[in-house]
């Protein structure tokens, strides 16, 4: 009798879930991935990938295409919204921790590891929304869909973002995802609107009174090649209420809220087309991020605000961490324990960070601004030396845990 290998049910087709299929499959596993939108490309703002992001890339092969595809950062440079210098963070990455910090399209990563899945034979799903998760002793774990189709597994994955129907199943009464009551304006530019800055490959990002704004090349295209993105708060109004209005109307309400700011904030604005529009939500910390035969990971398990930059490149570092797990011979709930208890306090500092980051772009009185600008300056190169620990991680690397030896293999269930 030809035995088979154990299946994985992955729920969410974002950056967490298609990277786990990839490398569940090179752990020997089958896997079907799950996702409750259609394929689609080119949707998405742009993003940074830093060093321990770069790192699962590598592993999968897909550094090199990502770095030439998109532009490697040289440093985080901050300023007042007169243009006057703040300060400068994360520069010299790739000598500091073997891999440089890249910005890059988020549709251009998701096409590359959607792409690299279809490439390991993952089975791929589209159209597919969670309804409920069955998990009965002594049968297969079964997903069922909106659409009245179902799907039979060993385990699954809650992969699918911070309104994760995954996480319901693993705490039906946890909590909710934190508004943090800022909301974010992104989009891309041509190349020479900021060409003629001085930039180079530096990020250059704005403190104001009230708000945000940053901006730097993440792609070689000449038509699409400069990303930004603005930060404020909400003030009462959600990213629905934004989308509902023309883009005209979200261009005046950009245009006045960074009325004032120094160049070339006004002329990005001024060309900006199709403006992005989100919410910001973090998920601070669960009780538990697994429930019998169902594990949460990346943002369903523990999702970030965009302050740190570290969203994307944690959701690359729990599939690799699950990937190395599961190759050991471990029983399943031991081994999903054991990647929550190493993982849980890394992250949830990273949230922690985040959201404090956030803080800062809140409303201040004019006195406020100046102080806090001033105690950035002052405080900025302890706050750098305080983010080394994010990007000098290494999600390859296996921490042998003794205590749990003796399990017995789950794959002979």
């Amino acid at each position: 009798m030809v035995s088979r290998s154990p299946k994985a049910l992955i729920i969410g087709a974002g950056i967490a879930g298609p990277v786990a299929a990839i490398l569940l499959k090179r752990a020997g596993f089958d896997a079907e991935l799950f996702e409750a939108f259609p394929y689609s490309t080119g949707i998405g703002g742009g993003l940074q990938i830093a060093p321990n992001g770069m790192r699962v890339l590598a592993a999968i092969g897909l550094a090199d295409d990502m770095i030439a595809a998109g532009s490697i950062s040289e440093s985080f440079d901050f300023c007042s919204k007169s243009g006057r210098r703040i300060g400068s963070i994360n520069r010299n990455m790739k000598e500091r921790f073997g891999q440089p910090a890249v910005n890059m399209r988020r549709s251009t990563l998701m096409e590359a590891i959607v792409n690299t899945a279809w490439c390991e034979n993952v089975e791929l799903r589209f159209e597919k929304r969670l309804a409920r998760i069955e998990d009965r002793a002594d049968r297969p774990v079964v997903a069922h869909f909106t659409d009245g189709s179902s799907a039979e597994g060993d385990f699954i994955i809650g992969a699918d973002g911070v309104h994760s129907m995954v996480r319901q199943h693993v705490l039906p009464d946890g909590p909710r995802p934190f508004d943090t009551g800022l909301v974010s304006f992104g989009g891309f530019v041509p190349r020479c609107l900021i060409k003629d800055t001085g930039i180079g490959s530096r990020i250059e990002a704005t403190f104001g009174q009230s708000g945000f704004f940053g901006y730097g090349f993440c792609s070689p295209d000449p038509h699409s090649g400069g990303m930004w993105w603005s930060t404020q708060p909400s003030q009462g109004l959600d990213a629905v209420t934004y989308r509902a209005m023309d883009r005209q109307a979200i261009k005046r309400h950009l245009l006045d809220f960074h009325a004032g700011w120094h160049e070339p904030i006004p002329r990005i604005l001024n060309a900006a087309e199709d403006i992005l529009v989100t919410d910001t939500f973090d998920v601070a910390t669960l009780p538990a991020w697994s429930r019998g035969r169902t594990l949460l990971i990346g943002d369903a398990a523990h999702a970030t605000s965009p302050h740190a930059g570290q969203g994307a490149s944690l959701a690359l570092e729990d599939a690799m961490r699950l990937g190395c797990l599961m190759r050991e011979a471990q029983e399943l709930g031991q081994t999903f324990q054991a990647f929550e208890q190493e993982r849980r306090s890394r992250v949830e500092r990273i949230v922690a960070i985040a959201r404090r980051n956030g803080n800062g772009k809140r409303e201040f009185s004019a006195a406020g601004a100046w102080i806090r600008d001033r105690m950035f300056k002052m405080l900025m190169p302890i706050a750098s030396r305080g983010m080394d620990f994010m990007f000098a991680y290494d999600s390859r690397s296996i921490t042998p845990r003794p205590e749990m030896s003796g399990q017995h293999d789950r794959r002979a269930a």
